[in-house]
């Protein structure tokens, strides 16, 4: 049976001029299964008209894409040109192929022991800095955000960032606000006027360090990326080493930070869940978690893994058609924005088992729900795309959460729900307080 038309495709008009774009950004999961109601083939506005793919064989589609369908950079450029050009996860093939095999080597298993081995004293002191007891509570977001930049600067650049941690932390928050920018130029005092300022400070700070690090190897990946090499011998130029260390450093501390707030607050409301990974933690010899401990830390990423399911750090991921397709009875022309929602997914009752509450268990060996279709789970995106720092991420959740654990008792008051803001990155309207007890 021949696919419809483009014209046939269910439309989801929303209000004048804005389309859904409100509902959107105040509830992704709402606005998602809204549409999803429609079928698995949506048409709908925000920006502007995107058709939206649902379901697990939607992501597959889209993100398998052997075919050549979809383009990532087509996707992504309008929302993050003007602060991260040169994003890896904004490249399609062959640069996205040639660039990401290059990269592969800040990422070896060498260089990742020297990363986890880099993380423990950072964390160490970080913590010895955290109010503690009803009368202080602590802000649990500011105070990871500060603590993953600080990770990020010492393993990602191998520095520390002393009095110019506020002034980078701000130029981060200033270019992913940017995103999403109802302004699109740079107009004083705007959101994309602040982007693109922060973007100015990060390339500086970045080619400060740039000669340094091309004269003399170290650890770090700021490092490791100026000397990284494909198989071929072909290596990045000093834009773009300043380009993927931009985003790098931002992905890395912005969507772990939001990781282990969820992560959080989870424990905080779940204190027999909080308990087993605390009895984890404390069976482990050393007070600073090693690369070799990291396979004992499974029930810490079944927690970790849930979070993820439930408010993953991108609630959606955007691509453009670059070839005539069709996909659940419909045609999708070339030059159509499609999205993909992992957070509509990830609560799918056909795949996941009371996808509103908090289970962990639903990750162990014997349920394994995650693998019930290889893509109905993908806080790390999938594919070709699949998330080149997720084992990172996986290692330095561990990591903090292995001191934290070992160290604190955390609560929340009775009754409290954390109000979320998920777009554009997931992370709590309020800050999250809770309080400390140390052990």
């Amino acid at each position: 049976m021949d696919p419809q038309p483009y014209h046939a495709i269910p439309f989801v008009k929303g209000l004048p001029l804005v389309g859904n774009l409100f509902k959107f950004l105040r509830d992704p999961l709402g606005n998602a299964q809204a549409l999803a109601q429609h079928g698995r083939v949506v048409r709908s506005r925000s920006f502007f008209e995107t058709v939206s793919l649902f379901g697990p064989e939607a992501n597959q589609f889209v993100l398998h894409d052997r075919e050549g369908n979809f383009s990532s950079r087509g996707g992504w450029k309008y929302w993050i040109d003007a602060v991260f050009p040169g994003a890896i996860m904004a490249m399609d093939d062959p640069a996205h192929r040639q660039q990401r095999r290059i990269m592969q080597a800040a990422f070896k298993r060498s260089a990742m022991e020297r990363y986890v081995a880099a993380m423990g004293p950072v964390i160490e002191a970080a913590l010895d800095t955290w109010p503690t007891g009803p009368a202080q509570p602590l802000m649990a977001f500011a105070q990871l955000k500060a603590l993953t930049l600080n990770i990020a600067a010492r393993v990602f650049m191998g520095m520390a960032l002393g009095p110019q941690a506020d002034r980078m932390n701000q130029a981060f928050v200033d270019t992913v606000r940017a995103s999403l920018a109802l302004i699109r130029k740079p107009v004083a005092p705007l959101a994309m006027w602040r982007g693109v300022r922060g973007r100015r400070v990060l390339v500086g700070l970045m080619r400060s360090s740039l000669a340094e690090k091309r004269a003399s190897p170290g650890p770090d990946l700021f490092s490791q990326l100026c000397h990284a090499a494909g198989e071929d011998g072909e290596s990045f130029s000093d834009d773009e080493v300043v380009d993927h260390m931009i985003f790098l450093m931002m992905a890395a501390h912005d969507t772990t930070t939001s990781a282990l707030t969820t992560m959080f607050y989870c424990l905080a409301r779940h204190p027999e869940w909080q308990e087993r990974l605390r009895q984890d933690a404390q069976a482990l010899p050393q007070p600073h978690l090693g690369y070799a401990d990291l396979a004992q830390a499974e029930r810490t990423e079944w927690v970790m893994k849930e979070s993820l399911r439930m408010y993953p750090p991108l609630t959606s991921i955007p691509r453009n058609a670059q070839r005539d397709c069709s996909f659940g009875g419909f045609q999708i022309p070339k030059g159509t924005p499609v999205g993909i929602s992992p957070i509509h997914t990830h609560h799918m009752p056909d795949w996941w088992t009371e996808p509103t509450r908090f289970d962990p268990e639903r990750f162990c060996p014997e349920r394994a729900e995650h693998r019930r279709h290889a893509y109905s789970y993908l806080p790390f995106g999938g594919g070709a795309h699949l998330c080149i720092g997720q084992h990172f991420a996986d290692m330095e959740v561990k990591a903090v959460m292995h001191q934290v654990l070992r160290r604190f008792r955390l609560s929340v008051p009775e009754g409290y729900r954390m109000p979320y803001q998920l777009v554009p990155i997931a992370k709590p309207r309020d800050g999250l307080p809770m309080t400390l007890a140390p052990l």
